[in-house]
């Protein structure tokens, strides 16, 4: 795991000594619905088991492991992967808006959910012919191109992910209304259109990918001053960026740091 590819993983020198972490770019013609194609694996037999925190992106993970596909709604908590024993999980990370061409469900019902991909999508991707990453990727492909998203499908994808790009990179976008202006539509609209798209509103969108920039300097030793980090991103001041940080990190930003610093002690 590098530093330019653990956003949204918590303490993330503590994972590396405990998983591995693989990942790939989706082909060409999936792109606008795809993210990456990961891997996790891990070997803790003889020990305790371990515990990864996560805090999620605003989109829908694919999820292959014992044998079955499962959907990950876009998840709005923070979530824990409990690993003990050896095993692997291989995922399909869509695009924020990547999943909407292939769901049956509206994307706000599969918030905070875990769901079989028949309830999901109406079908199932085919079991892979063999075991890896490689024959996962496969399947999953298979079962995207079978649906064969519209022209009007992938213009909306990519339309909608560069909204959420803007609001996960560009730190003067701090308010729902500062990524409505950016869309040219009503905060109400916006709303909308993210809910129908990928399920949850602009405001969380927002705040997450704050919390989420903060964790992640926080996690690869950054010196942070608190007072100019909450106003770098766009907080009122150090009190609602401390509560929104322990609201969705379970900790505040001091507490994480002195967790972070314990594992790059002891790695």
């Amino acid at each position: 795991m590098g530093a330019d590819g653990t956003r949204g993983i918590l303490n993330p020198i503590r994972g590396r000594a405990h998983f591995s972490l693989e990942r790939e770019d989706p082909p060409q013609d999936l792109a606008p619905f795809v993210d990456r194609f990961w891997s996790v694996c891990w070997d803790l037999e003889g020990q305790s088991g371990f515990e990864q925190e996560v805090l999620p992106h605003p989109c829908v993970n694919l999820s292959f492991q014992d044998g079955a596909f499962e959907v990950h709604g876009p998840g709005t908590q923070r979530f824990v992967a409990h690993l003990t024993g050896r095993g692997c999980v291989f995922g399909t990370k869509f695009t924020p808006a990547g999943f909407f061409a292939f769901a049956r469900e509206p994307m706000r019902r599969l918030v905070d959910r875990v769901v079989s991909v028949s309830v999901a999508t109406g079908c199932a991707p085919p079991l892979p012919s063999a075991e890896g990453s490689a024959p996962v990727r496969a399947a999953v492909s298979a079962f995207l191109r079978a649906r064969a998203p519209s022209r009007a499908d992938r213009d909306e994808a990519v339309a909608v992910n560069r909204l959420i790009a803007a609001a996960q990179e560009d730190r003067s976008i701090a308010r729902a209304d500062h990524l409505a202006r950016l869309a040219g539509m009503s905060v109400r609209s916006l709303h909308r259109l993210l809910e129908r798209h990928v399920g949850v509103g602009p405001k969380w969108i927002v705040r997450r990918a704050r919390v989420q920039e903060a964790a992640e300097r926080i996690a690869h030793g950054t010196h942070v001053d608190w007072s100019e980090l909450a106003q770098e991103l766009g907080y009122h001041d150090q009190s609602h960026f401390i509560r929104d940080f322990r609201a969705q990190v379970g900790a505040t930003p001091a507490a994480y740091a002195r967790r972070c610093r314990e594992a790059v002690i002891l790695s």
